[in-house]
């Protein structure tokens, strides 16, 4: 029988617990989830801006990942790494 391990929790995980445990209202919850999307939003802004400043992404590539379907590469692209292992 295999043994249950106990959960770990780490600081970051932690401290969101303890500002959650304080939640009272659906509309409080709303407005942490919006704060929390508009901070991985600015961070991928951030990451693409660089991208495009250090020339690895520019408009030709923006229109080709345009025409793509992404869920089909991100399949296709696990699908490649699982028959790799």
């Amino acid at each position: 029988m295999e043994r249950i391990k106990p959960t770990v929790f780490n600081p970051a995980q932690l401290y969101l617990l303890g500002v959650f445990s304080h939640i009272k209202s659906e509309e409080e919850l709303n407005e942490i989830k919006d704060l929390i999307s508009d901070y991985y939003a600015k961070r991928l802004n951030r990451h693409m801006e660089k991208l495009w400043d250090e020339g690895i992404l520019d408009q030709k590539r923006l229109d080709e990942l345009n025409e793509m379907d992404l869920h089909q590469w991100l399949r296709d692209e696990k699908a490649k790494e699982q028959t790799e292992l």
